[in-house]
């Protein structure tokens, strides 16, 4: 799934040839040479390495954006569903970018709010010119309708940052040993067991050659369903431009609880965590909520009179009738046998009508081989249980309707268990 048709000259991140030197396997993906998987670890070692130990991912093709100004927030609740007024400094949330007036999904992204006027926020690698054209065009109705002029919103894309993601149930405790304290600030709390899911800090790093980064960003957050890290890295380190490959390096030394982790691992991590592949399980043919993903929209922004947000007429009806929804994302369990791959329908196991497809499958490494599946069902078929057959290659395997996530998420929040 993760291996996309070449278009045009492929871009390289500033740690290609990290991945490289690692005997990567690399693919076409979002416009980027990408590593898949590695020569040491196939992918099924890879994933369950993830979830017993840390792997290291280079997500640096991912876009980061930063928003500021007077009326920045505002045009991110235009755009958005999602309460980004009720956002602290330094807490995130998930939502996605919409289109007006259907409600369909743009792109998702995370969204941090940095300070009172400024936020941070990620999007993806394969939607970059769609989702730059997409914010270019609304930036400038949102400025028109308001009367407003340019300087009351910055928007740019930090094109020189890399980006890492520090995932699985080590991940704090590796991260934990590279952070640099200064002992004459007391003000900074370098202590990552009071950092939580959805929160970030600015921390610096002790890298490999005994100098330190200048301060980062680190978010508790990750796509793989497991604790972990996303880190920001600006793409000049004084006179030196390896600041990434420097902090990659530093975090991948102890090979004997961090390694590199592919493309290939990141998606059955995310598939098992029961997380969305845009372009894939959501488009801008599905809403939030036929998405199964109506808890962005803010509780608040769900009246008439507050939802001024694209596609909110669309949204809020379906909320109130969901029933009426023409279809819905759900996960499914399928028979032993070859996996149920993104394409192949869905059908009704006593008319057999096509009733829906799926959007990506395959067998779990952490569920034994379980042949796990995320897809679109006709409304009515949608509720944990029901029994349906998917097409694979000439056959109609057996599955049934199951509840996502396929594998517990392991979020570090402020009521984990034996944790804060």
């Amino acid at each position: 799934m993760y291996a996309s048709k070449a278009q045009g000259p492929l871009k390289r991140t500033a740690l290609y040839q990290l991945h490289v030197d690692a005997g990567a396997k690399i693919v076409p993906f979002g416009g980027y040479d990408m590593p898949l998987e590695y020569k040491d670890q196939s992918h099924t070692e890879s994933h369950k390495w993830t979830r017993e130990k840390a792997s290291l991912f280079d997500v640096s093709h991912m876009v980061q954006h930063m928003i500021s100004g007077a009326l920045a927030e505002k045009f991110l609740m235009k755009i958005t569903p999602s309460s980004i007024s009720q956002l602290s400094p330094h807490t995130s949330t998930l939502s996605c970018l919409l289109q007006d007036p259907s409600g369909g999904i743009v792109d998702d992204t995370v969204i941090t709010r940095l300070g009172k006027d400024s936020f941070y926020f990620v999007t993806n690698a394969a939607c970059r010119d769609d989702d730059l054209k997409f914010i270019s065009k609304e930036l400038d109705k949102f400025l028109d309708s308001a009367g407003a002029t340019d300087d009351k919103i910055d928007w740019r894309t930090l094109d020189q940052h890399s980006l890492l993601a520090l995932q699985g149930p080590l991940a704090a405790e590796i991260l934990q040993s590279s952070i640099f304290v200064d002992e004459d600030d007391k003000d900074i709390n370098t202590d990552l067991s009071t950092l939580y899911f959805g929160n970030s800090r600015y921390l610096q790093l002790k890298l490999k050659d005994e100098t330190s980064t200048p301060p980062l960003l680190i978010s508790r957050t990750g796509y793989t369903g497991e604790d972990g890290f996303e880190i920001s890295i600006p793409g000049k380190h004084g006179d030196d431009s390896g600041l990434a490959t420097m902090t990659a390096k530093t975090l991948i030394a102890d090979g004997s609880t961090v390694r590199w982790a592919g493309l290939a691992a990141r998606d059955s991590l995310r598939l098992e965590a029961g997380m969305c592949l845009y372009g894939h399980d959501i488009s801008l043919e599905t809403t939030p909520v036929s998405a199964a993903l109506g808890w962005i929209v803010g509780k608040e922004r769900r009246s008439k009179d507050t939802a001024d947000f694209n596609g909110a007429s669309t949204i809020l009806e379906q909320l109130e009738s969901p029933k009426k929804m023409a279809q819905r994302r759900v996960g499914f369990l399928v028979e032993k046998g070859p996996a149920a791959r993104e394409g192949a329908e869905i059908v009704d196991p006593e008319s057999s009508n096509t009733i829906g497809k799926i959007t990506s499958g395959l067998p779990s490494p952490t569920l034994g081989g379980q042949n796990i599946a995320m897809g679109l069902i006709k409304n009515g078929y949608h509720k944990k249980g029901t029994k349906v057959g998917v097409k694979v290659r000439k056959s109609v395997r057996k599955a049934e309707v199951a509840k996502m996530p396929f594998v517990e998420n392991k979020f570090y929040r402020p009521d984990s268990k034996g944790k804060a």
